[in-house]
Order: structure tokens, then C-alpha cells, then sequence
């Protein structure tokens, strides 16, 4: 089944600068292919006609009949009668499904090891159960003791909560695409950063958002950090001009970038917020996995400066500080809102599974030994991966974060997703920078994630390396586009 059809001028966007120096065709094809696979073109999408993609990139007809065939015969496009060229993936259920015996390093995660111990809690938790056998367990809201333990968290941060401010999710994914269903209408605006985490818009984009980017950019070595992050006048003046319904913010350790917001902005934030009354959300999986931070992680604020309440909606979750499998994750908002999510809720799930809650339950009250160890892992990695970017591409511009679990990486050259795929071909998979922007946005960038093992990181640079050497050097290259530099 089609669900979707991408205009030409929609896929020349996602395209980018996907000339190289040989053969057009095959260039052609290759960035589709690099698309498809890191779900910047959708599989089931009808892709353009031939005679329109040719006339939008100003090619001949015979290049994208070429590059479609290319394609067909790789199994990366089918033809559906009635339907013209659908974009599949071969083989495949999903982009990014790379099994472990391939010998492919998947970088396409930013995602610690499992936590050490991790087995021994779920152990433990088996013998919590039986006190929950008596009930249905379909539980849409949360465990009683996993949501009180929650809400003691966001206590402890200085924040008031009660559990029942508190919804356990299946994730963090799935607390985003909730509140998209519950908060956003079919062409309502939505405020969103640039670059972001791509699943995020995607579930905003299913809920019919009109995305309003506001940039976040990267610290550059040797110039002053206080110069990077958002850009706060076009923040405020898209929540005063677009009034947006929502707006969605990863203000600590924002991925990919590993920018934190200030104090003082995020207070002007909520405020110009408030006066709008645009809902906050405020996307809290990587907060606490601090480096270098000095002070203490403090939630983003509720109230704005005229001390009243501002509507912010926190989202947390274990995935990035203790495993990605553990899919547990909350929301914390006020009651009313709390009630809405739970009644649209069984209309996708019914529930978070009842044993993984209660391992949760265990791990929160091991939590300050669980995040100090982290905090030493990722700083042995981020250190470890600077010196070998530094050595290896000594033009590459690689800001130094204070925390979170990824590098923004600027290339000097508006080249990511050409590397991308060449690192494919060096048994690399690596999401290009466009993957986290909108419309082709990004090709100066690559995200390169400091939470593997020093060996597999080793392993990653090489790799990046020989696409790096494998790559045309044409002066066009030096152009780029005017988008791409934040």
C-alpha cells in the first residue's frame, strides 16, 4: 500500500548537492538509495515521475530512467500498477535493522552498552510481580510505585510533583508521538529546533504539525561558546509571530548538537510561552548525562518571570542511561492533561508492560551510582574520540561538549551524505547530518556518537577515513548552500 507521494521538488530538497564526478545516473541512484535507508524518503512513498524529477533537477529523462532501473534492480524501488515507483527497502523490515553477525558497525544509534548489572535487577524485579498477578495487566497510567518514585525524582530537581502528575510511556518515542496525537491538530504550527532529533519531527509531522524551525548551533573551537546555541531572537519572535501550539526543546544536552540552554534564556522562553500559551515540551533523555557540567541539573522552569505557571510538559525516560531495550519512559504534566493522554491512549497501546516498570523502580533508587558511572564512561569517550578526529581530519570542526552522548561534527564541505554512503561501503553505517534538518539542511555535518567502545570507535574513524579518501574533491563542493551554515 502507497501511504504517501514525494513531489519533485520535495525530493530534489532531500537530494542536496548530489552531483559527484561520475556518472549522473549512478550519483543519482546512490543518494536515493543513502535517502530510503536512513528514512529520509519513507518506504511505500511514490517517488516523482520520471519526466518530473528530470525536469526539476534539469536532466535528462534518460539519466533518472536510469537511476530508477538502478534502483529496481537493487530492490530499493518497486513499480506498483497504478501506483508509478515505490521506494522498499530489500530485505529489510526496517532502515536501520543491521543484524549483529553482519560485521557492520551501526553508529547509526546513539545509544550506551547495557547498563552492567542490568540482568541481576531484572532478576530481582521477577520477585516484586506476584503483588501485580491480581490485577488485568493493562496498565495505561503507570505503576503506583514507579510513578511516586518519578515524581521523587523531579522533587529532589526542585520541581513539585505528585505521581499523579506523573504517566509512565513505552519511551520516550512514544511519549512524543502521544502528545502529538493529544496537543496537535492537522495544520496547527510547531515550534521545533534545527537540527533535532529526527523521530521527533516525524511524530509531529504524523500528527499534521506545520514544523516552525528555530536554529541550534554548535560550539566552534576557539571561538566563544557563548556565541553558539539558539538563536534566542528568532525563538521568541517565532512564539510571538507564529503562535505556535507547541513547541519541542531538548534544552540540556540538545541532540545533536550537545548544547545546553541557559538559565536566564530558558526563563525568557517560558515566558514569551506563556503569554502565547504554547505547551513546552521538553525532551529530558539526555539531561543527566552530564560530563563537565558545573551546577546542578535544574528542570526547565515552570513559571515564568511574572511568576505565573507556564504550560511545560517534562519527558524522560531510561533508554539512554541504562538500556534502550528497558522501553520505559514518562510523562510529567498537570492532571488534566495527564487524564486526556491516558484516555487517547488505548487507541495505539494499553499499556507499559508491568515487569519492565518494576525493574525501573529498582534502578531509580540506584540512580546517582548508575548516572556517576556513565558520566565517566562518556567522558573517556568523548576525549578519546576528539584526539582521534583531531588527528585524523584536522579541518574538521569538532565542538568540545560538556555532556550528552554525540559530537556535531562540521565537515567544512557540504558533503555528509556522500560520505555516508561511502562509509557504507567500509562496513560503516552513520546517519548523514540531513537526517536530523529539514529539507536537505545539514550536509555540512555528520553526527558521530561518543557512547561505543574505544575499539569501535577506532574502528569508525578508520572507516570514515577511507569514504573520506574514497570521496571526489570537485570545487562546486566548496559552494554548498546557504542553509547549511549555522
Amino acid at each position: 500500500m502507497v501511504e504517501n507521494q514525494m513531489s519533485a521538488r520535495a525530493l530534489e530538497a532531500r537530494l542536496g548537492e548530489w552531483r559527484g564526478g561520475g556518472s549522473a545516473y549512478r550519483a543519482l541512484s546512490d543518494r536515493i538509495r543513502l535517502l530510503t535507508l536512513d528514512g529520509r524518503i519513507p518506504t511505500d512513498s511514490r517517488l516523482p515521475a520520471e519526466r518530473d524529477l528530470s525536469a526539476r533537477l534539469g536532466v535528462s529523462r534518460t539519466t533518472v530512467t536510469a537511476a530508477y532501473r538502478r534502483l529496481r534492480d537493487t530492490g530499493f524501488l518497486v513499480s506498483v500498477r497504478g501506483s508509478g515507483s515505490v521506494a522498499r527497502l530489500p530485505g529489510m523490515p526496517a532502515a536501520h535493522t543491521v543484524p549483529a553477525t553482519s560485521g557492520i558497525l551501526d553508529f547509526s544509534k546513539a545509544t550506551m552498552p547495557a547498563l552492567a548489572g542490568l540482568a541481576d535487577v531484572a532478576r530481582a524485579a521477577v520477585g516484586d510481580l506476584p503483588g501485580h498477578l491480581g490485577g488485568s495487566g493493562f496498565d495505561p497510567v503507570g505503576v503506583p510505585e514507579l510513578r511516586a518514585a518519578i515524581a521523587d525524582r523531579y522533587r529532589a530537581r526542585g520541581l513539585p510533583t505528585d505521581p499523579e502528575q506523573i504517566m509512565v510511556t513505552i519511551g520516550a518515542q512514544h511519549a512524543i508521538a502521544l502528545l502529538a496525537r493529544v496537543l496537535v491538530g492537522r495544520g496547527d504550527r510547531v515550534l521545533i529546533e534545527m537540527p533535532t532529533y529526527p523521530h521527533a519531527y516525524e511524530a509531529l509531522t504524523a500528527a499534521g504539525a506545520r514544523l516552525v524551525p528555530v536554529t541550534v548551533s554548535a560550539a566552534v573551537p576557539g571561538e566563544e561558546a557563548e556565541t553558539a546555541g539558539w538563536d534566542e531572537t528568532a525563538l521568541l519572535q517565532t512564539l510571538r509571530r507564529s503562535n505556535p501550539v507547541l513547541g519541542y526543546l531538548m534544552p540540556d544536552f540538545h541532540n545533536p548538537t550537545g548544547r545546553t540552554m541557559p538559565v536566564g534564556q530558558r526563563e525568557r522562553v517560558l515566558a514569551a510561552a506563556a503569554r502565547q500559551g504554547t505547551v513546552l515540551v521538553v525532551d529530558e533523555t539526555i539531561a543527566e548525562l552530564a560530563i563537565d557540567r558545573t551546577g546542578e541539573f535544574l528542570p526547565f522552569p515552570a513559571y515564568a518571570e511574572s511568576g505565573q505557571p507556564g504550560d511545560v510538559v517534562a519527558i524522560g525516560s531510561v533508554g539512554k542511561t541504562v538500556w534502550g531495550g528497558l522501553r520505559v519512559g514518562w510523562i510529567r504534566a498537570e492532571r488534566p492533561l495527564i487524564r486526556r493522554l491516558v484516555a487517547a491512549r488505548a487507541a495505539n497501546d494499553l499499556g507499559t508492560p508491568i515487569l519492565e516498570q518494576l525493574i525501573v523502580v529498582r534502578l531509580l533508587a540506584e540512580m546517582p551510582a548508575i548516572l556517576a558511572g556513565r558520566r565517566t564512561e562518556l567522558r573517556f569517550g568523548r576525549d578519546h574520540l576528539e584526539r582521534l578526529l583531531a588527528a585524523r581530519f584536522p579541518d574538521w570542526q569538532v565542538p568540545h561538549v560538556d555532556g550528552g552522548i554525540t559530537a556535531w561534527v562540521n565537515l567544512g564541505l557540504p558533503v555528509s551524505s556522500q560520505l555516508a554512503l561511502a562509509a557504507r561501503n567500509h562496513g560503516l553505517l552513520v546517519p548523514a547530518g540531513p537526517r536530523f534538518g529539514l529539507d536537505g539542511a545539514f550536509e555540512r555535518f555528520l553526527r558521530i556518537p561518543f557512547c561505543y567502545s574505544t575499539d569501535e570507535m577506532d574502528l569508525a574513524v578508520d572507516a570514515l577515513g577511507l569514504a573520506w579518501d574514497s570521496l571526489p574533491r570537485h570545487p562546486v563542493q566548496d559552494i554548498g548552500y546557504l542553509a547549511d551554515v549555522v
